[in-house]
């Protein structure tokens, strides 16, 4: 057994959230008379928490009041509607079964915002995870290491014991600072060669590789 711990983004990794995410936040854009986005546009602008989201979504002369009140209306609504047409990626769930079968712990951390990462990962994966960790006040969103050392410390276990797992540039970052190994899955909000371009090592296309390497 390589690693003792293998830690998990979410968006694009092992949820599907892109549908939810872009009828949100379409819905918060119309709601401020602003044009909506297409569900490619929102897969780019997804990755770094709600907040960039938002920001990356609005037009640039968008005032930070009614940017506000996008986010509010996002954060409203998302909240009742985070699992509509979300789903996991084929294989996600037997694979974390089997990572636990064989004695290795299993960790999400997203710059989601907490309370939907909690419902999703209650909803989805009911007790398939040792440690649950969405963005929260006070703690630096990834690609800073913090959330990452958190687990490492909850669950006792070395950089070198565990292996972050994600889809896009912010998890290869998040990783690299973290100084754990990293492994990005394909079919994800990146393709592969923009993984690649931004310092991928290893890129797999399905789950069950994770759990040969892992």
């Amino acid at each position: 057994m390589r690693y003792r711990l293998a830690i998990f983004d979410m968006d694009g990794t092992i949820l599907n959230t892109l549908d939810d995410l872009a009828e949100s936040l379409n819905f918060a854009l119309r709601k401020s008379a602003l044009p909506e986005r297409s569900p490619c546009e929102v897969r780019s602008f997804v990755g770094n928490g709600i907040r960039k989201l938002i920001e990356r979504s609005v037009p640039e002369d968008t005032s930070r009041e009614m940017q506000e009140q996008v986010f509010d209306d996002f954060t409203e609504r998302y909240r009742e509607h985070c699992i509509d047409k979300t789903r996991p990626y084929d294989g996600i769930p037997d694979l974390l079964r089997t990572l636990r079968e064989r004695g290795i712990k299993t960790a999400v951390i997203s710059n989601k915002a907490d309370y939907a990462v909690q419902k999703l990962s209650e909803h989805f994966f009911a007790g398939l995870f040792d440690s649950v960790a969405g963005e929260k006040a006070g703690v630096r969103k990834k690609p800073a290491p913090d959330s990452v050392n958190a687990v490492l410390e909850q669950l006792k276990i070395d950089r070198a014991g565990a292996v972050y797992i994600g889809d896009s540039d912010v998890d290869i970052q998040t990783a690299a600072n973290a100084g754990v190994d990293c492994i990005l899955v394909s079919w994800g909000f990146r393709d592969e060669d923009f993984l690649y371009q931004h310092g991928a090592k290893t890129v797999i296309s399905v789950p069950e590789e994770i759990a040969r390497i892992v």
